[in-house]
């Protein structure tokens, strides 16, 4: 990302009105919304903040529904990290700057036939489902949803318990929403994945097993499945190998696919 201030012509400075810290290097934070601002459910959003006297922008994907009168981000610390430095130690009423225009095309708007919505993700690359699923779209455009992330220790569940509680009580008023469900992989955590129900292993490891389909109940194929993934880069390229093995092709533009990824890393 570029740091300067020419973006800032191009940006609303907002208010910060609440931050959550999940653990020591996890936290969310909602702003204000910047008048007219639109985005689309599992787009991001550029926000810059001041750090050394220089500005910082980075790309961070909104966790709010398109509908809420705010904007929710969700974020990592990266030690050293020159914008996570100061996100560190975000307080409400702290300022930073939105971009006016939002970007990505991880939407649902992109996908064509399908029943079955996949959404992996490893690390805060659970932040675009979140806004997806607050939102009634997908819902009502497929049958069953399977929400797969993978962290490395069980605390890093962020809004798992969200996640579940959608589950029950979905935010659309349908006579037969889609069924979600929610599965959990944790990496470097055997004791506590084994004692709280999740998966253990990599997301990548427990597709070609066999075991997140058989933990999920369903298989992915071409013809109904549809799928996102956002996270750690390997993870995506790792996936792409495996579903390009399953005749699943990414969508383009004009030709229609069965994944979608987004690269802002």
């Amino acid at each position: 990302m570029t740091n300067d201030t020419a973006n800032t012509d191009k940006a609303t400075q907002e208010t910060v009105l609440d931050v959550r810290r999940w653990t020591d290097n996890l936290l969310s934070f909602t702003t204000t919304r910047p008048p007219g601002y639109r985005f689309i459910a599992g787009q991001f959003a550029r926000l810059g903040l001041l750090a050394d006297e220089c500005m910082v922008w980075r790309a961070y994907s909104m966790t709010s529904a398109p509908k809420e009168d705010h904007l929710e981000f969700y974020s990592i610390v990266v030690p050293g990290g020159l914008f996570t430095t100061v996100l560190r130690d975000l307080q409400p009423g702290a300022k930073i700057w939105v971009e006016k225009q939002c970007f990505g095309f991880m939407t649902m708007d992109r996908f064509t036939g399908g029943e079955d919505f996949w959404m992996f993700a490893t690390g805060t690359g659970i932040g675009p489902y979140i806004s997806i699923l607050r939102d009634a779209e997908a819902w009502t455009r497929f049958r069953r949803m399977i929400v797969v992330h993978g962290v490395r220790h069980a605390s890093e569940f962020a809004y798992h318990d969200e996640l579940r509680a959608l589950a029950q009580r979905p935010p659309v008023d349908a006579p037969s929403p889609a069924t979600l469900q929610v599965i959990g992989a944790v990496s470097r955590d055997k004791d506590a994945a084994s004692a709280k129900g999740y998966l253990e292993g990599r997301i990548t490891t427990l597709l070609e097993d066999g075991s997140l389909e058989k933990a999920a109940g369903i298989a992915m194929t071409p013809e109904a499945s549809r799928i996102m993934m956002c996270g750690n880069p390997a993870m995506i390229e790792d996936m792409r190998r495996i579903l390009h093995a399953r005749e699943m092709r990414p969508v383009r533009r004009a030709i229609p696919g069965q994944f979608l990824t987004e690269n802002y890393w």
